[in-house]
């Protein structure tokens, strides 16, 4: 079975006034089903270039790109646009969610503009199980001012699945959290990695790509390491021992 992500010799100049930017030099990349892949890199390293370019979100200077079997360098910006909503799902570091709508109807949204027609019960049916998905069931109708940063995270991520995406990248999703919310929330991207889903993030913090099986990383538009992750961090066992810490200090004080 094909990757589903194959790019070669990928190549990205960007023209700025006189001197022309080279975000990405030759990149060539396979990205399997169900891998956990984290990019990594200093700032201007190309890692953000390249994940808009897997986002469908830009197109390469040169190069090839193939997404599950399809050749987006010959989609026009509305396929691309159908690409992105059936395919593709999105998790930003800043959650991007309407402050006006429930959790359920942030969730909703990517529906609105899909190829599917669904009735609004079927709509708030599908909702439900993604929230319920990352333990957020019980939150639907609070609005974003009511939720946690974490669990606004978690909106994010319940909205990026609500269309059954064959990949969810993530970008910088830990980056507004705190210690032990980013655990919780990598292990909901650990759990829904285990059922299947292939999860491509976007971090530079080194122990958030701890929790990921392959980690990636750019310098100066190449991708100068590929390797597996051997001792992987489990979020589970992670927030455990947070747990432990906490309730010794409250012995302690």
């Amino acid at each position: 079975m094909a990757a589903i992500v194959q790019l070669r010799d990928i190549e990205k100049t960007y023209s700025s006034g006189e001197v022309p930017v080279h975000a990405l030099r030759g990149v060539t990349l396979n990205i399997e089903r169900g891998e956990f892949v984290a990019i990594m890199g200093a700032s201007g390293s190309g890692k953000s270039t390249l994940m808009n370019l897997l986002g469908c979100l830009d197109r390469p200077t040169k190069g090839s790109y193939l997404l599950d079997g399809t050749d987006v360098a010959k989609l026009d910006r509305n396929q691309l646009a159908d690409i992105r909503n059936q395919k593709l799902g999105f998790v930003f570091q800043g959650f991007n969610l309407l402050s006006r709508t429930t959790a359920r109807e942030n969730v909703e949204l990517p529906m609105l503009y899909g190829q599917r027609r669904l009735s609004a019960r079927d709509m708030h049916a599908h909702a439900m199980k993604s929230l319920e998905l990352v333990g957020l069931g019980p939150r639907a109708d609070h609005f974003p001012s009511q939720l946690s940063g974490g669990q606004q995270q978690r909106v994010a991520i319940a909205r990026a699945l609500i269309n059954d995406p064959q990949i969810l990248l993530a970008d910088e999703p830990t980056g507004n959290l705190d210690s032990k919310t980013s655990v919780e929330i990598m292990g909901v991207f650990q759990k829904l990695n285990e059922q299947g889903i292939t999860i491509v993030m976007v971090t530079h913090e080194l122990d958030i790509a701890h929790y990921c099986k392959r980690n990636l990383i750019m310098r100066d538009g190449k991708l100068v390491s590929d390797v597996q992750v051997t001792e992987r961090l489990v979020a589970i066992d992670e927030l455990r021992k947070i747990q432990a810490a906490e309730a010794n200090a409250k012995l302690t004080a």
